[in-house]
């Protein structure tokens, strides 16, 4: 059976049907509009859009592979602003050929990604589209605390990030590659293209630490501390001998022939968070220090500017 087969109000009908609603939600699916709960006051908003054939391909991740990714990518936008997640909503267009145990996993994938950090799936919409669009936007409270911008960055401090880095991008190498996954590591990295891990839980956490300067590392390490450096009026100085090079991401390097600290570096899609930190901070082990910001402008790795590497969806 596919979506077209139930139409548009069946599919409404199946997908609400799968969602547990959380505290944060008052008023849930099925009216006009949804309400949340907000006890700061204030909402955190992020929102992103993923594109069959741009951002996932159906062949090489399953429906609740692309629901995991696509609650991830906007959950750690608001991690990353300090705040707590609370709640989603979801713009979905399908194919009227589109299985519904495809749907049925993503839908899964949406509910049990909120589900680690407390969030709901508030509402959405749905329409009839060739390929799979996500449009996502996700709420966050921030519990009395400022926000965490990409502007406070100042001479001086520290540069630490926490998650992990490079596994999505050698995930992605090795299936266009073609890659056999024949361990365990590799088998690890193709899960970190097809389903981040985002820290969560670290975002708030930085804040707490008095954290200056923050975002996620969705477009590449370098690119997007150049961000910071940007919007502070600051040079970053990275030092590639402060990164831990994860197992899988070392395994698919020595299957494809190169250098494992390009993914950590350019990779993006893994979601980790950057931060800057006052250098008399003491930090736990969840962040580790890769750097320090200077007098100056843009991003230094071996003492070389970096102009501006990782993904971008013009270039």
């Amino acid at each position: 059976m596919t979506v077209g087969d139930l139409g548009e109000f069946g599919v409404v009908n199946r997908i609400t049907g799968r969602l547990p609603q959380g505290a944060a939600v008052m008023l849930g699916p099925g009216d006009d509009a949804a309400m949340v709960g907000v006890p700061d006051g204030r909402v955190v908003v992020s929102t992103d859009l993923l594109l069959e054939g741009r951002h996932f391909r159906r062949d090489w991740s399953s429906g609740y592979d692309v629901g995991r990714k696509a609650a991830a990518q906007n959950l750690a936008d608001v991690a990353a602003m300090g705040a707590v997640p609370t709640a989603i909503v979801v713009g979905l267009g399908i194919p009227a050929d589109l299985p519904l145990e495809w749907l049925d996993a993503l839908t899964d994938g949406f509910g049990d990604e909120c589900a680690t950090v407390g969030a709901s799936v508030a509402g959405g919409d749905v329409t009839r589209c060739d390929l799979v669009v996500l449009g996502v936007t996700a709420l966050g409270d921030l519990a009395g605390r400022d926000p965490v911008t990409r502007s406070g960055a100042r001479p001086g401090q520290v540069v630490a990030v926490s998650g992990r880095l490079g596994y999505a991008a050698a995930g992605w190498a090795l299936l266009e590659a073609g890659a056999p996954q024949d361990s365990p590591a590799l088998q690890e990295a193709v899960a970190g293209h097809r389903r981040p891990c985002p820290p969560y839980a670290m975002g708030p956490q930085a804040a707490e630490l008095g954290a200056s300067a923050m975002l996620d590392v969705s477009d590449g390490l370098l690119q997007d501390l150049g961000h910071i450096a940007a919007a502070s009026g600051v040079r970053v100085e990275v030092d590639p001998q402060a990164f831990t090079v994860g197992e899988p991401v070392a395994a698919a390097a020595k299957e494809l022939g190169t250098d494992p600290l390009e993914w950590v570096l350019t990779g993006g899609e893994d979601h980790a968070l950057a931060a800057v930190f006052p250098a008399n901070v003491r930090l736990p082990a969840t962040w580790q220090v890769v750097g320090r910001v200077v007098e100056g402008d843009g991003v230094l790795v071996y003492g070389r500017e970096i102009g501006q590497p990782g993904w971008d969806h013009f270039r």
